[in-house]
């Protein structure tokens, strides 16, 4: 156990980064338990990753503008793509989010069959590198995560099929590239499915579970050496455990 480890320097940046995540993926994954399509998030962010991976494979520079609108172009076309899919063949939209992750994970897996590191590169984007999170990058993901709360608060339901897709493929884009994409869908997920039965006070005790399986798992992982993402993405589950078990159910007081 090392306790050196849990430094502010190494710690903070990666917390924040977590609490960008989250600010828009439990709201927007209480929509996503709503509508019945709890895999969008892993097809999108698989997609923005394909955009990613395609950009460094022509020579972009990692984090660079290229990469960012590669990531963000993918993404859209792909929310755009389940926006249609999903008006023609509303029965089957699950089915087809699954088969949208598996052809761009299949297709990324090409893109890096012949890339001595491409073995790294998959596994970042599926686990992520939270702990090498920069203050410098969290800005621009907190200006665009405060864009999209501000549409989706202010407008929500008035946003319609394609506005809902439009403003998640945001959020997956930039929260892929800062966290991984396991963690996307965990803290999506997670907090909202955790939280599902409660009523009044929902929102504020599913960002509560949140923020505190991000700080727990990374605390543990700084202090046992271990992968960041995996550790926070247990420690979501293990507090969502309790969390769903103790908590209230919809109609009683929150």
């Amino acid at each position: 156990m090392n306790f050196d480890a849990l430094s502010l320097a190494i710690l903070g940046p990666a917390f924040l980064a977590g609490l960008v995540v989250l600010s828009t993926h439990v709201p927007l994954g209480a929509q996503v338990l709503k509508r019945g399509i709890v895999f969008i998030d892993l097809a999108i962010a698989q997609v923005a990753g394909l955009g990613v991976l395609a950009a460094g494979r022509l020579g972009f520079e990692p984090q660079g503008w290229g990469v960012q609108a590669a990531a963000v172009s993918a993404a859209l076309a792909g929310a755009l793509l389940l926006t249609w899919s999903e008006k023609r063949w509303p029965e089957v939209q699950e089915a087809l989010i699954g088969v949208l992750f598996v052809v761009a994970a299949s297709a990324g897996v090409l893109l890096m069959a012949s890339d001595p590191h491409g073995g790294e590169h998959l596994k970042d984007l599926l686990v992520g590198q939270i702990l090498w999170t920069g203050y410098d990058q969290l800005p621009p993901a907190a200006g665009l995560s405060a864009l999209i709360l501000a549409l989706w608060f202010g407008f929500g339901q008035r946003l319609g099929r394609t506005g809902f897709y439009v403003l998640f493929a945001f959020a997956v884009t930039a929260s892929v590239q800062l966290v991984g994409l396991y963690l996307v869908f965990s803290s999506l997920i997670v907090p909202a499915l955790a939280t599902r039965r409660m009523g009044r006070g929902r929102l504020g005790a599913a960002y509560l579970l949140g923020a505190v399986g991000y700080g727990a798992g990374l605390a543990l992982s700084a202090l046992y050496d271990l992968p960041s993402g995996a550790v926070i993405v247990l420690a979501l589950a293990a507090l969502a455990v309790p969390v769903y078990a103790l908590g209230p159910k919809a109609g009683q007081e929150a």
